[in-house]
């Protein structure tokens, strides 16, 4: 038994590098998908699948939709539809790597709008840490002296990630956090139906693009979403929010691997500095009154 316990935390790390490595993936998977299905399609078919198999798992979830939760997952989820509709077309005008490292500048904007919202106590290296993301946000998005204005949208995805983590920290206790997840991927999953609808439905043209859409359906979101929790049930969330930035790393790594891009060295070196801030921004403290780092399963 008490191997058994002494286990548990390596295993919680191995679930978490794991999750990681689909996150980190996904970016990769869904580069050519949303290439051949309209990304509107593509999330629509994504979030709907999630949301069922989740419901599907725990039906008895249902019985948790209060009025209150009904109303702060509608919020909740039209930030992360936003989130999601920007993440992509950052993804289709850029690359996988680079889409990767702009969605974790998310780790240094969450403190920044706590701050700025709430007015939540700042600790002086996330000040450090938004500095090197900058300096790191510049040396990947400057080429001959102008600014890729394309890669704007992972910037404007990050920031509204970053929003979404601020309001659930706020909004989610006293809730149940399954049920707020599934009316939330619920929420995603209409706003993608609604902006789908006009040029009509376009299902998925094959099995590669199919594969994109349950890869990141059902291993991306619901899988990762069980083995998170899983994993944070059984060790501090300051060291999962550590392993977690991990997902920018893998996201280029395996572009790489798979031949899909080559990193340029400012590519590199610029990603390098928004991974250092990431790490600097979320290591544990032995500060005690520093606050929790809030580590949200929905922002991939």
């Amino acid at each position: 038994m008490v191997q058994t316990r002494a286990r548990l935390p390596l295993l919680a790390i191995i679930a978490l590098v794991v999750v990681t490595i689909v996150w980190g993936a996904t970016f990769v998977v869904m580069k050519p998908a949303i290439e051949q299905q309209p990304f509107f399609d593509f999330l629509a078919f994504r979030f709907t699948i999630a949301g069922l198999i989740m419901i599907a798992v725990k039906p008895t979830v249902l019985k948790y939709f209060t009025p209150r939760l009904l109303l702060r997952a509608l919020v909740l989820g039209l930030l992360l539809g936003a989130s999601y509709i920007t993440q992509t077309i950052a993804l289709e005008q850029t690359t996988a790597a680079i889409t990767g490292f702009l969605t974790g500048l998310y780790v240094v904007a969450t403190p920044i709008l706590s701050w700025l919202i709430f007015r939540q106590k700042i600790r002086g290296r996330v000040w450090v840490g938004s500095v090197l993301a900058l300096v790191g946000l510049g040396v990947i998005s400057i080429t001959g002296g102008a600014f890729d204005w394309a890669q704007l949208w992972g910037v404007a995805c990050a920031v509204l990630f970053a929003v979404h983590i601020v309001l659930l920290g706020r909004w989610s206790p006293g809730l149940n956090t399954y049920a707020l997840t599934v009316v939330q991927l619920l929420v995603v999953a209409a706003i993608m139906w609604v902006g789908a609808a006009p040029d009509g439905i376009q299902a998925p043209p094959n099995g590669d693009v199919w594969f994109a859409v349950l890869f990141s359906a059902v291993l991306a979101t619901s899988f990762a979403f069980f083995m998170q929790a899983w994993a944070q049930a059984r060790m501090e969330a300051s060291r999962v929010a550590v392993i977690l930035t991990l997902e920018v790393v893998f996201a280029a790594l395996i572009a790489v691997l798979v031949g899909q891009e080559t990193l340029s060295l400012k590519t590199i070196i610029g990603g390098l500095l928004i991974v250092v801030a990431m790490f600097v921004v979320e290591w544990p403290s032995k500060a005690v009154d520093e606050p929790e780092p809030i580590v949200d399963p929905m922002v991939h």
